[in-house]
């Protein structure tokens, strides 16, 4: 039972900060979109290639 509090006490921190930090990222988005982000980085940002879930892929 002592286990179960310690892992309690341990874990709960993470997981608030977690829900916050998805919160806010969530309202401060709003109204975006990928291709807005994508547009304020401009014309000139790095195109690179990115190896995600084990394929390559072309960041565009």
């Amino acid at each position: 039972m002592k286990a179960l509090l310690v892992a309690f006490i341990y874990f709960t921190p993470f997981i608030v900060i977690g829900v916050v930090v998805k919160m806010i990222m969530k309202q401060r988005m709003k109204g975006s979109s990928l291709s807005d982000i994508q547009q304020m980085a401009g014309p000139n940002r790095r195109r690179r290639r990115l190896f995600l879930l084990g394929i390559w892929r072309n960041e565009d």
